[in-house]
């Protein structure tokens, strides 16, 4: 495979460090993390603490038995927050102080995306059966730092999305979508990845996808219409992102998780008939989110009818 700059290549500690000790991104670092830590974070522990406060619906849906429960996914569940940081060195490194605003502009665009799905959060929480699995210290960091409580819509599947369509977005912007084509392809199958990851490891139901891609065509409809949704869920369940090797034949920095997938495994695959079923689902929950919405209601309304439900 011919070399190229991987965006899963870069730093997440250059972007940190950029991000801090740079006075123009400063602002958009403190903005995003008070954003992600409050809307998530905090909401979700008062929740925890304070039951009654807010409704708590269970989503599960019986096509989750048709998915099994795979610790080993765990890695690349986790890289989520790793995945849209990359974004931000591939871009500083690519472009310097001519993108800094649009950079900071997709910094910021994060942040108010936890704000944007907690509008739901706020009216009616969500859970899922999940199992109490602890042998891998990662699932233990979960249970402690995550009461589980936000499950519709899914921020790991609308965060993974965003960062795709934004990578694409700002590659077009500045008249390089063909030249980067191989890093987009990678972007996006590092989002379908992570969208199967939350499902694998039990931390989301078949039902938390639509959910979330419905949100993303509410928050971005312009990159994310309906035909883009469709083709994204019939694309899941599909092959890992594939890196190019080194200038020295290596997959340098390339993370583990990816590199050596899951998914490669047979004892992954889920039968073609269940993951036809499953998609099936996403896509008429998702086309039913969009019949339900009206422009002049507020655009979570049809996500809360649906927890009602529960």
């Amino acid at each position: 495979m011919k070399f190229y700059n991987s965006v899963y290549r870069e730093s997440t500690m250059y972007a940190v460090r950029k991000t801090i000790f740079t006075p123009f991104f400063r602002p958009f670092a403190f903005r995003v993390v008070y954003k992600i830590f409050y809307n998530f974070f905090y909401r979700q522990f008062i929740a925890a603490f304070f039951p009654g406060k807010i409704p708590v619906s269970k989503v599960d849906h019986p096509l989750d038995e048709k998915i099994p429960f795979k610790p080993t996914w765990i890695k690349i569940y986790i890289d989520f927050t790793q995945f849209w940081i990359r974004v931000i060195s591939f871009y500083i490194r690519r472009y310097g102080r001519k993108e800094y605003k649009t950079v900071g502009n997709f910094i910021e665009s994060v942040g108010e995306l936890y704000v944007f799905a907690a509008q739901v959060y706020t009216k009616n929480l969500s859970t899922t059966k999940r199992p109490f699995y602890i042998s891998n210290p990662r699932f233990l960091l979960i249970h402690l730092a995550d009461p589980h409580l936000m499950c519709v819509p899914s921020l790991h599947i609308m965060l993974a999305v965003h960062t795709y369509l934004q990578f694409k977005a700002i590659a077009r912007k500045n008249g390089e979508e063909e030249k980067l084509k191989p890093q987009i392809k990678e972007m996006k199958q590092g989002a379908l990845a992570i969208s199967q990851a939350v499902l694998f490891v039990k931390q989301h139901s078949v039902n938390c996808i639509p959910a979330a891609l419905y949100a993303m065509t509410c928050f971005t409809p312009d990159l994310f219409p309906p035909e883009e949704a469709e083709s994204f869920t019939n694309q899941l369940f599909s092959a890992p992102p594939i890196f190019p090797p080194g200038k020295n034949g290596i997959h340098k920095k390339i993370p583990n998780c990816y590199s050596v997938h899951p998914a490669a495994s047979p004892k992954t695959k889920i039968p073609d008939e269940d993951q036809a079923l499953i998609k099936s689902h996403i896509i008429s929950l998702y086309n039913r989110f969009m019949q339900e919405r009206d422009e002049l209601r507020p655009w979570y309304e049809p996500l809360v009818k649906f927890l009602k439900e529960f």
